[in-house]
C-alpha cells in the first residue's frame, strides 16, 4: 500500500499501515515467543537455533540480507538491508530467561495470550517484554516504511543475539570479528523500559556491573553440634559477620575505596528527573515496601539510577532439608553483585571487596573466590548528538507527552560495547513498563506498549534520516 494510493503522505501512511497491520503484526510476535529460547539451559540448544531461523526468515521477507551465525554457543542474527549515506544499527535480543518456577505461572510460558487486564489488553508470556516484543517493534516499523515506501529508510544492519541472557560469553569475540560489518553512524537499542506508563524515556546512563562469589571454610568437615558446638568456628556465623560489615547504618558501602569514580548528578539533569512522572510512592508500594532502605540522603532514583550498590544475592550453608540436622557446617557460601556507575573500574572494586573480606578473616577460617570473572563498567551516552534530541521529539509526537532522559539502574554492556569495540555512540529507547515481571512468572507486554513501539519507531526513523 502506497502513500499515494491512500491520500497519505510520508509518516502518515507508514503510521496508518501500522495501524492496520495490528493484529498480523501481534500474530508474527505470537508466533516468535512459541519458540522456548532458554539460552542458558543446554536442553533449549535447538530451541534458540530456531528462534534465529524464525528471525532470519521473517527479515527476509523485508528484504534483507539475513543470516544465522554461527558461535561457540547461540547464533548471532545479522541482517542488512536498505541504501544511503545514513547507517543505523540496531540490537535486540531473541534469548530468554528460564521459566522456574514454573507453577507460579498461570499458563504455560510458551503458550502466548492477549489478556484483558484493568489496565488494557497486555501479551502473556515469557519474551513477551524481554525482548522479543521489544526488538519485533523495531522490525515492524521497518516492515511498515518498506510497504509504504518501497524500501527502507536508509541502510539498517539488524544484530540480534542470542546469548544475553546467559552472560553474552560469544558476543565480544563476534563484535570484534565483524567490527567493519557492524559498525555504524549510530546503534539503537530497544531493551529499557519508559520511566513511568505512557511516559517515553531515552536512557542516558546505564549502571555497570560486578560479579563475584566466595566460600568460607571452617572445620574440615561437619561437626556434630554437640561435640564441637561451642569451641567450632562456624562459617555461617562468621560469612554472617563479613555481610553485615559490607554498609553502615545508613546505607553506605563500607569497603574502603568503594565510591572511588562517583559522581554527584548534575543540578539539571536532577531537575529533569524530579519532573519526569516517576511515582515514588507506586513504584515502592507494588513490592510491599513504604520507604526506600538505600543510601541516606539521596532520592529514590538517585539510588536507583545514578549510586553504586553492593547486594548480597545468595547465602547459604549446612542442612537445607527437612527437619533439623545438628550440624556446624564446614562451608558457608555467599554471592554478590554490585552495580557500579561513573569512572568505577570493576577489576579494581573487585580487588577492593576481596580485601575487605579478607581482612576480616578470623583465625582458622580460610576464604575462596569463584574464578569466572564477569564485570562491566558503567555506561554514559552522548545525549549532546542531535539524534538524541531528534528521537526526544518524535517520541514526544506519539506519546502526546514530553519525552524524557533518564538514568536506568540495570546494566546492559552491549552499550558500553558498541562504543568501546566498534567506536559508536547508542541510543536506548524502550517501552517496557515497569510491572512487566521479567525475569519472573507471568511476564507480560502491554499491546499499548507493542503498538505505539513500533509507531515510535517509524517516527524516529523518519527524523534520524
Amino acid at each position: 500500500m502506497s502513500g499515494e494510493a491512500t491520500g497519505k503522505t510520508g509518516l502518515e501512511a507508514v503510521l496508518a499501515g501500522i495501524d492496520a497491520a495490528l493484529p498480523a503484526a501481534l500474530d508474527r510476535l505470537m508466533e516468535l515467543l512459541r519458540i522456548p529460547s532458554i539460552s542458558t539451559d543446554p536442553a533449549w540448544k535447538a530451541d534458540c537455533a530456531r528462534a534465529a531461523d524464525w528471525l532470519v526468515a521473517d527479515l527476509k521477507s523485508l528484504g534483507f540480507t539475513a543470516e544465522s551465525r554461527p558461535t561457540p554457543g547461540h547464533p548471532m542474527v545479522v541482517a542488512h538491508g536498505g541504501t544511503g549515506e545514513r547507517h543505523l544499527l540496531f540490537y535486540g535480543h531473541y534469548d530468554v530467561q528460564p521459566v522456574d518456577p514454573l507453577n507460579l505461572w498461570h499458563r504455560d510460558p510458551f503458550d502466548p495470550v492477549i489478556e484483558a487486564t484493568a489496565k488494557g489488553d497486555v501479551i502473556r508470556g515469557r519474551g513477551s517484554s524481554d525482548d522479543k516484543g521489544q526488538l519485533m517493534t523495531f522490525i515492524e516499523a521497518c516492515r511498515a516504511w518498506k510497504a509504504v515506501h518501497g524500501t527502507l529508510p536508509c541502510r539498517i544492519t539488524i544484530f540480534l543475539e542470542g546469548e544475553e541472557e546467559s552472560g553474552s560469553p560469544s558476543l565480544i569475540p563476534f563484535m570484534r570479528d565483524n567490527a567493519g560489518e557492524l559498525t555504524a553512524d549510530l546503534a539503537l537499542i530497544c531493551d529499557t523500559s519508559m520511566v513511568s506508563p505512557g511516559v517515553p524515556s531515552i536512557a542516558g546512563q546505564l549502571r555497570g556491573m560486578l560479579k563475584d562469589e566466595f566460600t568460607l571454610h571452617g572445620p574440615k568437615i561437619d561437626l556434630h553440634s554437640g561435640h564441637y558446638g561451642g569451641p567450632a568456628l562456624n562459617p555461617l556465623r562468621e560469612i554472617s559477620k563479613l555481610v553485615a560489615s559490607f554498609h553502615d547504618d545508613q546505607g553506605r558501602v563500607a569497603v574502603e575505596g568503594f565510591y572511588a569514580g562517583v559522581h554527584e548528578v548534575p543540578a539539571d539533569l536532577k531537575r529533569q528527573w524530579e519532573s519526569c512522572g516517576f511515582d515514588e510512592a507506586d513504584y515502592l508500594g507494588s513490592v510491599g515496601f513504604t520507604r526506600a532502605h538505600g543510601e541516606a540522603g539521596y532520592s529514590t532514583l538517585e539510588q536507583q539510577w545514578a549510586r553504586p550498590t553492593l547486594e548480597i544475592n545468595g547465602l547459604w550453608g549446612g542442612y537445607q532439608g527437612a527437619g533439623s540436622k545438628t550440624v556446624i557446617p564446614a562451608e558457608a557460601h555467599c554471592k554478590i553483585t554490585c552495580r557500579l556507575v561513573g569512572d568505577m573500574d570493576p577489576d579494581d572494586l573487585r580487588r577492593k571487596v576481596r580485601a575487605h573480606v579478607e581482612a576480616r578473616l578470623p583465625k582458622d577460617a580460610r576464604v575462596t573466590w569463584d574464578n569466572n570473572l564477569e564485570g562491566s563498567p558503567a555506561a554514559v551516552m552522548k545525549t549532546d548528538r542531535p539524534e538524541f534530541e531528534a528521537a526526544r521529539q518524535a517520541l514526544s509526537d506519539e506519546w502526546n507527552r514530553e519525552a524524557v532522559i533518564v538514568g536506568m539502574g540495570g546494566s546492559i554492556p552491549i552499550a558500553g560495547f558498541f562504543k568501546t569495540i566498534l567506536g559508536m555512540d547508542a541510543m536506548l529507547i524502550g517501552f517496557a513498563n515497569d510491572d512487566d515481571a521479567i525475569h519472573s512468572p507471568n511476564e507480560k507486554y502491554d499491546v499499548q506498549s507493542f503498538h505505539k513501539g513500533i509507531r515510535s519507531w517509524a517516527r524516529v526513523l523518519e527524523r534520524l534520516v
